[in-house]
């Protein structure tokens, strides 16, 4: 506490005099003050005394006692300062229902987690996700169900089998005021297939409301896939087949998603095809799809990788006046060896904060502007990327020369004896470590029976002098290397997107085994993910880049209890309110601009 002094003047023109007695405190806002009682217009002693008297009359207005003599001055103020504190029945009576609590007989009950449940409705009432189901052809309980199953998948990500055991453990129900009780997986399995259909017209809607409610830019789309595998055989199933699996999972049959998003990573669109289907034949699918959802929009930019960056989708883009950004495969990377060998003409880039991680070490990158014949190339030489590809060829070659010296040793056994098997043998070495096996002659000596190999230090410096290194391509005469490198390095949003998609929203293993309910799974992570990406652009907006799990876990300690409360005339008044949140969740629910108070407090009278 301490003594303020306050001055005003009154509608004459004369200034008034007072001396409060005011006290900080801790609010949600930050400190404020807050004013004990009036002290009158007399001055209470000296300035230089003014701290003690506010620590006496601390210490007496909390009980203290004290061995000093009364002070009737400092009497007078505790007693003036009780009077006002005191608040009469009627205002009491104002302010809630008063009862008399039997303490000890008093409990809670039915607490469940609803941080992360609330911040997910308020988000999906922000997108305006009721409006789109309904204006896309869904009922009311379509709705619902479609709301309970992306939460789910935001959330805790489980089966349609285990979701209403999620649902009833959570606050869910307290939060979008449904029951939930009898919810019974057969309904989610048919919303399934009500949800398929309406994908294309949700998707659309979706975007043109994200545009608006966070002036996203339309000007530049980022295209990547990934692999998506199942369990099980999925015989009735026509696009499950085996193909190149980025899951690491060959034996299984799987789908292979194509995903759209802009520069700040909110999904466009995504289509989902056969298992076996190649990369560079999705591009000319993913235009026509763009074109009929989005409409035509001439002069945008498609970034796509280097597997889709062949001469034949990059006249498809020109073709439809778009431009491109593209990186370019390692053969026509090489043939550029002597410009990186030229150190004039490199520019350093200033490297962008991380979304993600701004406190991320910066590694050196430089670039460095070629034409010709009418494209542009961006020389990028990247020293975290270096040491990186050094890691891995020096891996790559060890392994190499370990399986060389294991098949010397069988042949020198006499293990292996015939030449066409021994060359056999030595294909298969060259197959499996492709990267560093074209450095090395590798011969085998029949009359002596004996395998050889030799490093061609001429091929193993030129890959040492490449390494950290990729060439961009664009057709694109406005940019400079700069501005094409961060463009092309926007493409890691799409990547971002499928990892999120794949582990916090738990996109595979896929166990549904018809066609539309493996693409209705598909779509509900997506539409999973429009409220990840919404939730952590705006925190990242407030200078907050933490990931949507590390929300999660920092809200999911705010729950809703029920109290018991038995009263004195023995009935019981049950209130079923929220915690109050931790400083912590205070922060978080503000800068996402989301109520502190999940729910409105609710009495019951038993």
């Amino acid at each position: 506490m301490y003594i303020r002094k306050s001055v005003h003047k009154g509608k004459n023109g004369k200034e008034y005099v007072n001396y409060l007695l005011v006290e900080s405190i801790a609010t949600p806002k930050g400190p404020r003050q807050k004013t004990i009682c009036s002290l009158g217009s007399l001055e209470p002693g000296p300035p230089e005394q003014w701290h003690a008297l506010a620590r006496k009359l601390e210490a007496a207005l909390s009980g203290q006692l004290t061995l000093d003599e009364p002070d009737p001055s400092v009497e007078e103020i505790v007693a003036k300062a009780k009077k006002r504190g005191k608040r009469t029945k009627r205002q009491i009576q104002k302010e809630g229902e008063i009862v008399e609590v039997r303490v000890d007989a008093v409990a809670a009950e039915d607490a469940r987690e609803v941080g992360p449940v609330h911040v997910a409705n308020q988000f999906w009432m922000r997108l305006g996700m009721e409006e789109v189901l309904t204006e896309s052809g869904l009922d009311k309980k379509s709705c619902e169900l479609t709301k309970v199953m992306a939460f789910n998948r935001l959330i805790n990500p489980a089966s349609e089998h285990g979701m209403p055991a999620w649902a009833n453990a959570t606050a869910l129900e307290d939060i979008i005021g449904i029951d939930l009780s009898t919810l019974k997986d057969d309904a989610l399995y048919r919303n399934l297939d009500r949800l398929y259909p309406a994908y294309v017209q949700i998707e659309s809607s979706l975007r043109a409301r994200e545009v608006n409610l966070f002036n996203l830019e339309c000007t530049i789309y980022l295209y990547d896939i990934t692999s998506t595998y199942f369990e099980g055989r999925c015989v009735k199933n026509g696009e499950a087949k085996r193909g190149y699996s980025r899951d690491k999972r060959p034996d299984a049959k799987q789908v292979v998603v194509g995903l759209v998003v802009d520069r700040e990573g909110f999904p466009i669109m995504h289509e989902v095809f056969e298992g076996n289907r190649a990369d560079c034949t999705t591009v000319g699918a993913m235009l026509d799809a763009l074109e009929r959802r989005q409409g035509k929009k001439e002069g945008l930019t498609v970034v796509v990788d280097r597997g889709m960056a062949d001469s034949k989708n990059l006249e498809l883009i020109r073709s439809r006046n778009y431009h491109y950004i593209v990186a370019t495969r390692q053969g026509e990377r090489d043939r550029f060896l002597c410009e990186f060998e030229d150190e004039e003409g490199f520019v350093e880039v200033k490297r962008l904060t991380s979304a993600t991680n701004p406190y991320q070490k910066k590694s050196q990158v430089e670039v460095k502007k070629k034409e010709c014949g009418g494209e542009f190339y961006v020389l990028v030489v990247s020293e975290e990327r270096a040491s990186k590809d050094r890691s891995i060829r020096e891996t790559h070659e060890r392994r190499l020369l370990c399986d060389l010296k294991k098949l010397k040793e069988r042949i020198g056994r006499g293990r292996l004896k015939e030449e066409g098997k021994i060359y056999e043998a030595i294909g298969r070495i060259k197959e499996r470590y492709p990267r560093v096996a074209k450095y090395y002659e590798i011969s085998y000596n029949k009359g002596e029976d004996k395998l050889i190999w030799a490093a061609k230090e001429e091929e193993r410096a030129k890959a040492e002098k490449l390494d950290g290194s990729y060439l961009l391509k664009t057709d694109r005469s406005d940019l400079d290397p700069e501005e094409a490198w961060h463009i092309y390095s926007l493409l890691t949003r799409a990547e971002a997107a499928f990892r999120n998609m794949k582990s916090p929203l738990a996109e595979r293993p896929i166990f549904h085994q018809l066609k539309n309910r493996v693409r209705a799974h598909i779509f509900l992570c997506v539409l999973a993910y429009h409220l990840l990406v919404a939730i952590e652009k705006t925190l990242h907006d407030q200078g907050i880049y933490a990931s949507w799990g590390t929300v999660k876990e920092a809200l999911k300690t705010h729950q809703v209890v029920t109290m018991l409360l038995p009263t004195a005339d023995g009935r019981v008044l049950k209130v079923r309110r929220a915690t109050r949140p931790t400083p912590e969740q205070i922060e978080l629910y503000s800068k996402l601009n989301v109520p502190h108070e999940p729910i409105k407090p609710k009495k019951i009278w038993l």
